[in-house]
Order: structure tokens, then C-alpha cells, then sequence
């Protein structure tokens, strides 16, 4: 077997891809061996002797697999940690998901006339400060203040 180096290198860059992506038919071999030119070579790619493999791609099948196992608690136990608890959940984060879920019911409620303007900016300033640990909370204390136990 000939030494075909030159051609697929050339091949390559005709193709436009790697020297490991290059494909030679075997049938036409002494053809391959022949073609000195790129002329020769690009006339050969036309015929079908020489083309470029499918690149290769890495499956995300096993990804896929793990990511499901995830979503339902499954390898996450301590040994899979890297970082403290508060850099895997950040507690801004916790405080955004948190106030905008109170800021949400509060718009909702002045809305539908459950509070009126004045309830609603006392609120949302006692949301903003922290007062309230959760929508749960919050509603209680409207409730609260609306049955004028205050």
C-alpha cells in the first residue's frame, strides 16, 4: 500500500476538513496514487472516490439520562457538592424568587380592589424591609389588617 499522504492532505483542504475526515475508495486507489494535481484530486471528489467522512458528534443520551435522575433529587447526595450552600443557592436568589412572588400578590389584590392604594404602599414597603417570610405570611397579615385587628 502506497503512501497517499500528499493527496489527503490536499483532499483536506479541497474538503474543507481534517486529514482524518478525508475518505479514499479503496476500488480506486491507483487513481488516488495517480492524482499528483489538485485538479486531479478535485476531479476525483466529483466522482465520488474521495469525500468527506460525517463529522462526529459526542451523544447526549447519557446527559439526558443523569439530568432526568436529577430533576427528581437523585445523585445530588454530599459527596456531589462543591461549594457551600449558599453558593449552590444563592440567597439573593432566594430573596428575588421571594419578594417578587409578595410584590405579585400584592399588585393582584390592589387590582381586584381586595386592598386599597394606601394598604398596598404600607405593604410593599414592610415586604421590601423583610418583614414578611412568605406569600403565606403576607396574606395572614392583610387578612389581618383588613379585619382591622391592627
Amino acid at each position: 500500500m502506497s503512501d497517499l499522504g500528499n493527496q489527503r492532505r490536499m483532499a483536506a483542504a479541497i474538503l474543507k476538513c481534517g486529514v482524518n475526515r478525508v475518505w479514499f475508495d479503496p476500488e480506486r486507489q491507483a487513481d488516488i496514487e495517480a492524482a499528483i494535481s489538485r485538479k486531479d484530486l478535485r476531479d476525483l471528489i466529483g466522482e465520488g472516490a474521495i469525500r468527506a467522512n460525517p463529522v462526529k458528534g459526542n451523544s447526549r443520551g447519557r446527559t439526558r439520562a443523569r439530568m432526568a435522575k436529577r430533576s427528581y433529587g437523585h445523585r445530588k447526595g454530599s459527596g456531589r457538592r462543591k461549594g457551600a450552600a449558599g453558593s449552590r443557592n444563592p440567597g439573593k436568589r432566594a430573596w428575588i424568587r421571594k419578594i417578587r412572588a409578595q410584590r405579585r400578590l400584592l399588585r393582584e389584590m390592589r387590582d381586584e380592589g381586595t386592598i386599597d392604594r394606601s394598604v398596598y404602599r404600607l405593604t410593599y414597603r414592610r415586604a421590601s424591609g423583610g418583614q414578611f417570610r412568605s406569600v403565606a405570611h403576607l396574606k395572614s397579615h392583610v387578612d389581618m389588617m383588613a379585619g382591622g385587628m391592627e
